[in-house]
């Protein structure tokens, strides 16, 4: 089977497990993302976020804990708990990201395009307008973008 690889923002993501592929709809994303990379804060309405740093350092606050993440750490955001993250090392991070179905892969795959190159997407600031169309993405992926990233 052919990786996917997808280029979401300033990340690079690999569908290493698409939900479709079984009967658990569990879906298994590897991100690459540059230094200071950083998520809105957002919240998942039925879906657990969970985390497996592999390579960097990362800063997440889920609820109202914060924690520096660090190669081999896990870290879990419950549904319905607010959580943002950021790449704190300057070589930039790579993680494991796992959902238990398929809202926020669903929300990659509306909002990426196929990765032109093994790398990172040039680098850019989303405008307003993308940042609206975003918004509308995940709130159709049952995620709900709540404020600024970190």
């Amino acid at each position: 089977m052919a990786l996917e690889a997808l280029w979401f923002l300033n990340t690079r993501v690999e569908i290493r497990r698409p939900s479709a592929d079984g009967a658990d709809g569990v879906s298994i994303a590897e991100h690459r993302m540059p230094f200071g990379d950083s998520a809105p804060l957002h919240v998942h309405e039925r879906e657990a976020e969970i985390f497996h740093l592999l390579e960097g350092e990362m800063r997440f606050r889920v609820g109202e804990t914060e924690t520096l993440a660090r190669p081999g750490d896990t870290l879990v955001a419950p549904p319905g708990v607010p959580h943002t993250f950021r790449v704190e090392s300057a070589k930039g991070a790579r993680c494991l990201v796992i959902t238990p179905g398929p809202d926020f892969e669903g929300l990659i795959r509306a909002a990426a395009r196929p990765a032109e190159g093994p790398g990172l997407p040039p680098a850019c600031a989303p405008t307003a307008d993308q940042i609206e169309a975003l918004g509308a993405l995940a709130l159709a992926n049952r995620i709900e973008l709540l404020g600024p990233p970190m």
